[in-house]
C-alpha cells in the first residue's frame, strides 16, 4: 500500500483534489479529508446524528453519516486533535489517522490496511498544517502506479507535499529556535542538523512526555550517529517545550476551530 498526501491551503482546493482523485477510480472507499475548515451545515450535520448540542464534539469513536458531495454518500464526523483544536473528519478511513494524531494506535487490519505505510514522524507536520487552517487529504493506493496518478491530481488542484509542509513548519520555528540556541552560545547555522533532528524527535508520539534520559537508548539505535551530541539533546528538549505549549494553547482555548 503507498499513502499519498497533499497539503493544501483552502478547504476548497482539497475538495477538488478528492473529486480528481476518485475519477481515477481506485480510491473511493481509501480517502480522508481532515480540516478544520467547516460549514455549520456540516457542524449541525454532525450533532443531530451524535444527539450532541452545538459546540460539544466527541473523540472519534463510531463515524456519523452525512451526504456531501456531487451524488457521494460521505461520512463526516467531528474530533478534537490536541494541539490543534476542532476539525473535521471526511471518509470512514479517517478514523484511523485521527486516532494516531490523538495518541491512540494505529492497531486493525482494517486501520493497517489504509494508513500503515505512513511513517509516523509525518504525523506532526499534518498536525501543524490543521493548526494552520490548513486541511490534508490522504489516499492509499495498491501500486506505485496508482499513487502517481493520485499525486499528478493533488498537484493539479494545488496541494503542497509532505516536505514542503515540513520546511515550512521548520521556518516558522528557525529565527526563534536560532536565537535561543545562540544565545546559550552555540553556534546554530553549524549545529542546525542535529538540533533539528533531535527536536523532530521529541514530536514522535513514542516520545511524548518522556525526557531525553528516558529514551537514550532506543535514540541511540535510531540516531546511532549523532544521539549523544549536546545539540540534538538540546533541540530534543526543546521539541518537548514546544509540544507543552501547544498542549497549553489547546486547554486555554479548547473549542477553537
Amino acid at each position: 500500500m503507498v499513502p499519498v498526501v497533499g497539503v493544501f491551503k483552502t478547504r476548497t482546493q482539497a475538495d477538488q483534489a478528492v473529486k480528481e482523485v476518485r475519477s481515477i477510480g481506485t480510491f473511493r472507499d481509501r480517502i480522508a479529508t481532515l480540516t478544520p475548515q467547516f460549514t455549520e451545515e456540516e457542524l449541525q450535520s454532525v450533532v443531530a446524528t451524535q444527539g450532541e448540542q452545538p459546540g460539544m464534539f466527541k473523540a472519534l469513536g463510531a463515524v456519523v453519516g452525512g451526504a456531501v458531495g456531487a451524488g457521494v454518500v460521505e461520512t463526516l464526523a467531528m474530533t478534537l486533535v490536541p494541539g490543534v483544536g476542532q476539525v473535521l473528519v471526511i471518509g470512514l478511513a479517517g478514523g484511523a489517522l485521527i486516532g494516531a494524531l490523538t495518541g491512540g494506535a494505529i492497531g486493525s487490519a482494517a486501520e493497517k490496511s489504509v494508513f500503515g505505510p505512513l511513517p509516523e514522524q509525518e504525523l506532526f507536520i499534518y498536525k501543524d498544517a490543521l493548526r494552520k487552517g490548513r486541511t490534508v487529504v490522504i489516499a492509499t493506493a495498491d501500486t506505485e502506479f496508482q499513487a502517481r496518478g493520485a499525486r499528478g491530481a493533488m498537484e493539479r488542484a494545488g496541494a503542497e507535499s509532505i516536505d514542503s509542509a515540513r520546511n515550512m513548519w521548520w521556518l516558522g520555528l528557525r529565527d526563534l529556535e536560532k536565537e535561543h540556541y545562540e544565545g546559550a552560545g552555540g553556534n546554530f547555522e553549524e549545529d542546525e542538523r542535529y538540533f533539528r533532528s533531535g527536536f523532530e524527535t521529541a514530536m514522535l508520539r513514542e516520545n511524548r512526555d518522556k525526557s531525553y534520559e528516558q529514551v537514550r537508548q532506543q535514540l541511540k539505535e535510531r540516531h546511532l550517529e549523532f544521539f549523544d551530541r549536546d545539540a540534538f539533546r538540546k533541540g530534543y528538549e526543546r521539541g518537548r517545550a514546544y509540544l507543552q505549549v501547544l498542549d497549553e494553547e489547546l486547554k486555554a482555548a479548547p473549542h477553537r476551530a
